[in-house]
């Protein structure tokens, strides 16, 4: 047992928690004027003092207790679920006690039971009055029950309950779509509060006072379905599929569960039970609230329209992206995006495309040779247009390509820097200039600015090494459009005549 701490509360209400930070249903959806469920691993306490401290302190029990403590004003009870054995008490806008932070409990399913007396508002408490207290014990649970109120405090306030929205937030929490953070970031480390290595699955129980009818058959649940298939009178199968018609663009494929368990409906003098057996810890308090509802007999499925709302979101933002992306093709392209192979390509493709699409999508059409044909033409006129035609060691490289030869190592190696540092170095290379233009839309200076044609130029021919004959011709046509300068629209007419 903790020691009386002094905990700083707000809005009347703390937290019980067993994985820090975790979400789960609001307040006023399922529990009493006490305790309300928070989801799997969160309780909310409620307290007579609005803002101010209360006493607190923490009972951990070897086993459930077979009496109820007296001296209480109120007394309510929830399961929950804690993976790590940890469990804190804070206050709602982050009072904390130290004693009553990161305490050890039992490993697993465990029942809280919250006590409280003294429970008065600021506003009528007088000096005389007695500090408010709340009390928790907790032990270890072997099956997952419902909440209770254990004994009714002095409030006349009753809370609606509202098992239908439980049902539907349990439900969706059992099926998350795909986390959306950015591949390129670094994996999150693993939670060690979300660790149940080594803990054994567990008992959703529930009993009802009269006869029910259970859903056999399918339960929707967007892009997963459950089936319940009857196994005999007393005993059906649950198990988790894909749906045959999702609904999301990008349809969840992993199940919550991957192995079958068992639900069991017995019938005795007092009504009727229900077991499900062999489920997960962390989804024991989902489900329990899953056969709330469902036991209720409303044949309705509150889940499946959140989750049809949810993919028509998704569905239109999808268009939306696909549309943006479109756009943005269509912009790099000069149109519609070209074949899959030019997409592929590294090189010039894009820039050739902008400057003449149509020549772009007939230098894909030809065949392997063809291809080829042109990149040595292209490679001759960039040459030619550079005044480097004629010169030995060009002339030399240049006609090993028209004629089938691997071009020399200088032009292949370290993709060509021995040649261009020889073009370069060459006295006999001439050197004149062309005009280099920016692009409208390019950052920093749009002033006219002048480049040499020899260095514009002889990527033509160094494109001559690539293997590939249609990359090859792709980027010896936009190098030799480009070394052309002004003159370039000229050049381009001329490649249309040279192509079949």
């Amino acid at each position: 047992m903790t020691n009386w701490a002094r905990l700083h509360v707000s809005y009347c209400q703390y937290e019980v928690t067993t994985v820090p930070g975790v979400t789960g249903l609001g307040i006023h959806t399922i529990g009493d004027t006490l305790l309300q469920v928070g989801g799997p691993s969160r309780l909310t306490g409620f307290c007579g003092i609005h803002t101010g401290p209360i006493e607190a302190r923490l009972r951990v029990l070897p086993e459930p207790p077979t009496q109820i403590d007296a001296g209480w004003d109120a007394i309510s009870e929830a399961t929950l679920w804690s993976p790590s054995g940890r469990l804190s008490v804070i206050g709602l806008m982050g009072g904390v006690a130290e004693a009553l932070v990161d305490v050890a409990v039992p490993r697993g399913l465990i029942r809280v039971r919250v006590h409280a007396r003294h429970r008065l508002h600021e506003t009528v408490r007088t000096d005389d009055d007695p500090p408010e207290q709340h009390e928790l014990h907790v032990w270890a649970a072997r099956e997952e029950t419902p909440w209770r109120t254990v004994l009714a405090g002095p409030e006349r306030r009753g809370w609606e309950q509202k098992p239908e929205k439980a049902a539907e937030w349990a439900m969706l929490s059992l099926v998350p779509r795909p986390s959306t953070r950015p591949a390129i970031l670094p994996p999150l480390p693993p939670d060690p509060y979300e660790d149940d290595t080594g803990l054994a699955r567990v008992t959703v129980v529930r009993h009802r006072p009269a006869p029910v009818g259970l859903p056999v058959g399918v339960l929707p649940v967007g892009d997963l379905q459950v089936r319940l298939e009857r196994i005999d009178a007393e005993t059906l199968r649950w198990s988790w599929e894909t749906a045959d018609a999702p609904i999301f663009p990008e349809p969840l494929t992993t199940l919550p569960d991957d192995e079958p368990t068992t639900v069991r409906l017995t019938t005795g003098p007092d009504g009727v039970t229900l077991r499900h057996e062999g489920v997960q810890g962390r989804h024991a308090a989902a489900l329990g609230l899953i056969w709330d509802h469902l036991l209720d007999g409303t044949g309705t499925y509150p889940w499946v329209e959140t989750l049809r709302a949810r993919a028509a979101e998704a569905t239109a933002r999808t268009e939306e992206l696909r549309r943006f992306r479109a756009e943005q093709e269509a912009e790099r392209w000069g149109g519609p995006p070209p074949s899959r192979r030019v997409r592929e390509l590294r090189g010039q493709a894009q820039p050739l495309a902008r400057l003449d699409r149509r020549l772009l999508d007939r230098i894909d059409a030809l065949p392997p040779e063809r291809q080829r044909q042109v990149a040595c033409w292209a490679a001759r006129r960039a040459m030619r247009v550079a005044g480097l035609e004629q010169l030995g060691w060009i002339a030399d490289a240049l006609a090993a390509a028209e004629d089938g030869r691997p071009l020399p190592p200088a032009f292949t190696e370290q993709r060509g820097a021995a040649a261009y540092r020889r073009l370069l170095s060459d006295p006999e290379v001439p050197r004149t200039t062309i005009p280099l233009r920016p692009s409208p839309t390019a950052f920093g200076s749009q002033a006219v600015t002048e480049m040499l044609q020899q260095a514009a130029a002889f990527p033509a021919l160094t494109a001559l090494a690539n293997v590939d004959p249609l990359a090859a011709a792709i980027d010896a046509v936009y190098d030799a459009a480009f070394a052309h300068g002004d003159d370039r629209d000229r050049f381009l007419t001329e490649a249309h005549a040279a192509l079949p």
